[in-house]
């Protein structure tokens, strides 16, 4: 039992070795190319420089204020989308002439690109947190949606069948059986909509918003501050992994408590 255990622990730490060792040979050719001159140190600073800056960047408090409006914008942009995916999902896919009424209309909007409506909304909402809202609200809509009809859908035919033999009421039989056996399929709709709520909150403030963590991308291109592009970037990309990471912890939790409940 103990061979097994630390072949298993070997194992692990081989992953991790793997996992790690790509990214560590590019950062570190990154830094020499960068801190020799190979590559213009202005246009692509070294890892180092980034790193400190990102320090100096929360000494500040620039950071914090940036990414606190940015959360406040995903958390109500993804609570109205996640709202709608979940609410439509169940109409859709509890009532079928509901669902080809609006299957079309879906068809067509859902593989609109987020920065191509962003400026309709802009045109249509004006520039301000309206318009931010309603993108990454829109963009968490669809897989919230479409993961909550695929979870309805996926209801085992034998349990529904004896809820009407027995008679159970619509009701319960809704919320006893139809709702546990979507809810793995919900939650991991919710998972994919964080990371697109993420992403949207960025794209939007790029274009539509005077302060948040995406227009200071925009503001350190401006002013030609690639610390600090580079910094928001990283930045970005370890909350969005964060989130995921939590998300899928979660989708884990919801699965083994689910499991075989149909």
């Amino acid at each position: 039992m103990k061979k097994n255990k630390d072949k298993s622990f070997a194992e692990r730490l081989k992953d991790i070795l793997i996992a790690i060792i790509l990214p560590a040979i590019i950062l570190i050719v990154w830094q020499y190319a960068s801190k020799t001159g190979i590559v213009n140190p202005n246009a692509l600073p070294a890892p180092s420089d980034i790193f400190l800056n990102i320090f100096t960047l929360i000494e500040k408090g620039q950071l914090q204020i940036g990414l606190k409006i940015s959360f406040w914008r995903v958390a109500l942009g993804f609570s109205i989308g996640v709202g709608l995916g979940v609410a439509l999902g169940f109409v859709m896919g509890l009532l079928k002439p509901i669902e080809k009424l609006l299957s079309s209309i879906i068809s067509v909007l859902r593989p609109m690109p987020l920065m191509a409506l962003i400026p309709v909304f802009i045109v249509t909402l004006g520039i301000g947190e309206t318009t931010n809202i309603a993108v990454i609200a829109i963009g968490t809509l669809w897989p919230t949606l479409l993961n909550t009809i695929t979870g309805i859908h996926s209801t085992n035919p034998k349990l529904l069948e004896l809820a009407r033999v027995y008679r159970i009421s619509r009701i319960k039989t809704i919320f006893g059986i139809v709702l546990p056996s979507a809810t793995t399929s919900i939650i991991t709709g919710v998972r994919l909509s964080a990371g697109v709520a993420w992403s949207s909150v960025v794209a939007a403030e790029m274009i539509g918003a005077s302060s948040g963590i995406g227009y200071m991308i925009m503001y350190a291109r401006e002013v030609a501050r690639s610390t600090d592009l580079f910094s928001c970037v990283i930045i970005i990309g370890v909350i969005g992994l964060i989130i995921e990471k939590l998300l899928l912890a979660l989708q884990n939790i919801f699965s083994r408590k689910f499991n075989g409940v149909v």
